[in-house]
């Protein structure tokens, strides 16, 4: 026991109360620097400097998203490489201003673990997306499915926190347009990575509380599961239509 102002108190009750750190509807931490998302702007612009020394052309064939590179080569890495590569000044520009302005807010919301895994998610879900829809020969790079895919998680965590989405669906309503009409862009992309990034975020913030990690990790998990499924059936479609030229990808 030890002394106290008035008679005796036990040691337990003597120490300092915990105070718990107060967590987001995601469970995460509360964060005042959202470094992952400085960090994916500064390596996706390391990578298109890169890309005008060796050239934009060479780098994206070696790296984009190519199904046929995927399917008779093996090349996987393609469904995550892609969303670092641009084909443009232009391009790049509005992914990374469009990153700049919508991923601290999520990043802050989500932390930055669950925040990366949305990123990675809503890039390979746009990946996997242009590999299904996309013609087998054509090559696509971009951020943009990961980008759309931040509007899409934008979209759900603000109904959770009960937030205006009002902008955030003319933004989406917007550049869904622009796809449609201006030529080359890939707006199955666009599409993919706006499903999996609304999905992965409805999964982060909406887990009932008590359980909410193993709903997190198996609700990612899932998604991921699916998405590969997904890309090995169109990996077997490729195949069997290349089949009698496939000498010509070894």
């Amino acid at each position: 026991m030890n002394e106290a102002p008035v008679g005796y108190r036990c040691p337990e009750c003597s120490q300092s109360p915990q105070v718990r750190e107060p967590v987001t509807v995601a469970g995460a931490t509360h964060i005042t620097r959202p470094v992952v998302t400085y960090t994916l702007i500064g390596v996706t612009i390391a990578v298109f400097l890169l890309q005008n020394l060796r050239g934009i052309d060479a780098m994206a064939e070696q790296w984009g998203m190519w199904p046929i590179a995927v399917a008779m080569g093996g090349e996987w890495w393609r469904l995550i490489t892609s969303a670092f590569l641009h084909g443009s000044f232009l391009h790049i520009a509005f992914n990374m201003y469009v990153l700049f302005a919508l991923g601290p807010t999520l990043e802050r919301v989500l932390g930055h673990g669950r925040y990366i895994v949305l990123y990675l998610t809503a890039a390979f879900g746009g990946s996997v997306a242009s590999y299904v829809f996309s013609d087998a020969n054509v090559v696509s790079v971009g951020a943009s499915g990961a980008i759309f895919g931040l509007m899409g998680a934008l979209v759900v965590a603000g109904r959770r926190l009960r937030y205006d989405i009002t902008q955030v669906l003319i933004l989406i309503g917007i550049n869904i347009a622009i796809g449609f009409i201006a030529p080359g862009v890939d707006w199955r992309a666009h599409l993919g990575g706006l499903v999996a990034g609304a999905a992965v975020a409805a999964l982060l913030v909406y887990a009932p509380r008590r359980i909410r990690i193993p709903v997190q990790v198996l609700g990612v998990a899932g998604v991921w599961a699916i998405l590969i499924g997904i890309a090995l059936w169109r990996t077997a479609q490729v195949q069997e239509f290349y089949a009698p030229v496939s000498g010509m990808f070894t």
